[in-house]
């Protein structure tokens, strides 16, 4: 494989996985780890990647943006929908409980209903952390890693972000879209970050509005098979129901 090849296929798995190891990148790429040395200096020295403890990730400035609508733009869409999936999947919540909620428009909209509830909630969205911040029984915890500004979203693809001392009964995500093929996202820069987050909770509980059966995105976060309970509005169809409960996925309908 030539220099120019594996140049483009090691951005490319930075772009998909944040960070790549040197160890993964000799077997992928076939080539030796002197070969593979090279390969990352002259890409550091032309500003594309930033080497690290053990492989590579890529530099400030390639990944700093999401795709997707900005957080505040985003939350108006649909509003009273997730309005209405918010109170109900905060309902599901227990007091003393451990939580996992996944930075989004709809997982917002949990918060309100939070209070009282003595919870210790991680979360890797600085816009959650604003919302609970002033409820006196609720204990915060973040993940360490970069900041999306658009998204105001935490979010690291390396091992030490501090998630493996957390364990939750229940981890509430939202989703780009939901279909045969399970829970999609349209960034692969949330992929990784999001299934470590699966890997911490017993229960996930996804939070979408009915639009979200209807569109497609790029990339799969988990098979339908790994969702526990899926919280959605009442233009969720009756195929849309069958196909989830055929996956053994109870289906709340939130009331507007």
């Amino acid at each position: 494989m030539h220099a120019s090849q594996r140049d483009v296929e090691i951005l490319r798995l930075l772009k998909s996985q944040g960070f790549v190891s040197f160890r993964e990148l000799c077997g992928r790429l076939d080539a030796s780890s002197a070969t593979i040395r090279r390969d990352l200096e002259r890409l550091e020295s032309d500003g594309r990647i930033a080497r690290v403890r053990g492989g590579a990730r890529l530099a400030e400035g390639e990944a700093e943006h999401l795709v997707g609508a900005p957080f505040e733009l985003n939350r108006t869409r649909h509003a009273a929908e997730k309005a209405a999936i918010g109170r109900a999947a905060a309902a599901l919540c227990r007091p003393g409980e451990a939580v996992i909620i996944d930075g989004g428009t709809t997982t917002f909209q949990m918060c309100p209903h939070l209070a009282g509830l003595e919870l210790q909630v991680l979360t890797n969205s600085l816009h959650i952390i604003g919302e609970l911040t002033p409820q006196p029984g609720t204990r915060l915890a973040a993940p360490g890693g970069q900041i999306f500004r658009e998204q105001n979203i935490i979010l690291s693809p390396f091992e030490d972000d501090g998630l493996a001392r957390y364990h939750a009964s229940k981890l509430f995500m939202g989703a780009a879209a939901v279909g045969a093929r399970g829970l999609m996202q349209a960034d692969v820069v949330l992929i990784q970050a999001e299934q470590k987050l699966l890997s911490r909770a017993d229960q996930l509980i996804v939070l979408i509005d009915s639009s979200k059966f209807r569109t497609s995105a790029s990339f799969v976060v988990c098979d339908l098979a790994a969702i526990d309970v899926i919280v959605t509005d009442p233009g969720v169809t009756e195929a849309e129901i069958a196909m989830l409960e055929a996956q053994d996925i109870e289906v709340i309908v939130a009331t507007l």
